[in-house]
């Protein structure tokens, strides 16, 4: 199992895998290229990245890396989805002559991760000594030590530097996107409603200004990612209000300190990782269950982390938030990372906190763990038809 680096990476939305990742793609082949007596480029989107990359910005993406260096060309292949993953790009540089210098095919597989065609997921040396969480939380039970602890002992001292940059970014995501207003980019319409959110929760008391709020934080976030701000995935782009919208929430809510967020901020990460190592968080290949089911896990993991919540516990809030979201679809109107997406965020982000609340309830103690949830995510995921899962052809994606 990689860092958690890997689960929290800093960029612009609107989309880790549409986005994010051709963009990593493209700075690769151009340095792959460096030396060459480069004429032209052009670039073949595949499957569900050909369906949507238009409203998720991918050929923007690559053409700010490319274009510089030589003309570029973008080819839109919808219909035809490689084998590897649906995700699928292949790069060509050309002599001037016309002909072909290099090609390179490679997949976005989501959170910003990119594959070459036939490599093992596990691209990144694999720094964790265990992937499952019923091990983990065995090894807590056994030693005393937290979720955090694990991964402290694991990244070493460093990786809190990493994570008080990624809440940083996270914070000024929530502070930019309360103050933000108007119409996003993309032409569906749709305004900015954080801020609307954010003045009504001041007009009612106590649990009702609590939900509000944290309904207003996620969807700064997102409207910042949909905009194509600066953000954190979270572990991508399409889920990226969730955790920030809890944390932000509980940190000015009820002072917990930057130290203790750090650790919920690791803790959440963890749970991530688990699901990315196991399964997927790609939405082209499981559905947003993968993306905002994920997302939810996370934060609801970190809230019952910041409320005391013993291992067994923070790991029911987990369960729960992936669970309550299993066969959630991938159908964003017109490709953007708009509707239903940023709703989502929202109404995820509260039901993390049910979930740490829920949770809070109980011993701890429950019928199908953690990584359970996480093998039925994955083959729900490869069950569900294509049409629903980010090639803007199905569900709520032909409401025009």
């Amino acid at each position: 199992m990689e860092t958690i680096r890997n689960i929290y990476k800093i960029g612009n939305g609107p989309s880790s895998s549409h986005t994010m990742g051709p963009k990593k793609a493209a700075m690769q082949f151009a340095e792959r290229n460096k030396g060459n007596d480069v004429a032209r480029f052009e670039v073949t989107l595949y499957g569900a990245l050909a369906a949507t990359g238009e409203g998720h910005l991918t050929d923007k993406a690559i053409l700010d890396v490319l274009s510089p260096l030589a003309p570029t060309g973008i080819v839109w292949r919808p219909e035809v989805v490689l084998p590897f993953h649906t995700n699928g790009m292949v790069f060509r540089a050309y002599y001037a002559a016309g002909g072909e210098i290099d090609a390179w095919t490679v997949y976005s597989i989501g959170g910003g991760d990119i594959l070459e065609e036939g490599q093992p997921r596990q691209k990144e040396t694999s720094i964790y000594s265990m992937n499952k969480i019923k091990d983990i939380l065995a090894w807590c039970v056994e030693t005393g030590h937290s979720y955090w602890e694990y991964v402290e002992m694991t990244e070493g001292a460093e990786i809190w530097d990493y994570l008080a940059e990624v809440w940083q970014v996270m914070k000024e995501a929530v502070e930019r996107g309360i103050e933000a207003e108007g119409v996003l980019p993309g032409g569906l319409g749709v305004r900015r409603k954080a801020v609307s959110y954010y003045v009504h929760a001041a007009g009612y008391n106590s649990s009702l200004k609590s939900r509000g709020l944290v309904y207003a934080y996620a969807l700064a976030v997102s409207e910042e990612n949909a905009a194509g701000g600066r953000i954190v995935t979270a572990p991508t782009c399409g889920s990226c209000g969730i955790v920030p919208a809890v944390l932000y929430h509980l940190h000015t809510s009820k002072g917990f300190s930057e130290k203790r967020i750090l650790r919920a901020l690791a803790t959440a990460g963890l749970f991530g990782n688990v699901v990315k190592c196991n399964a997927s968080v790609s939405g082209a290949e499981v559905g947003c269950q993968g993306e905002v089911g994920v997302a939810c896990a996370m934060a609801a993991a970190a809230a019952s982390q910041l409320f005391g919540g013993t291992p067994a516990q923070i790991e029911y809030s987990a369960e729960m938030g992936l669970e309550h979201h299993l066969g959630l679809t991938c159908d964003p109107v017109c490709g953007l990372v708009q509707i239903p997406c940023i709703e989502r965020n929202a109404y995820a982000a509260a039901r993390a906190l049910d979930a740490n609340l829920y949770a809070a309830f109980s011993d701890g103690q429950h019928s199908v763990d953690f990584d359970r949830i996480v093998e039925v995510m994955k083959q729900t995921g490869h069950d569900i038809p294509s049409l629903y899962k980010e090639t803007a052809k199905g569900g709520l994606a032909v409401i025009k």
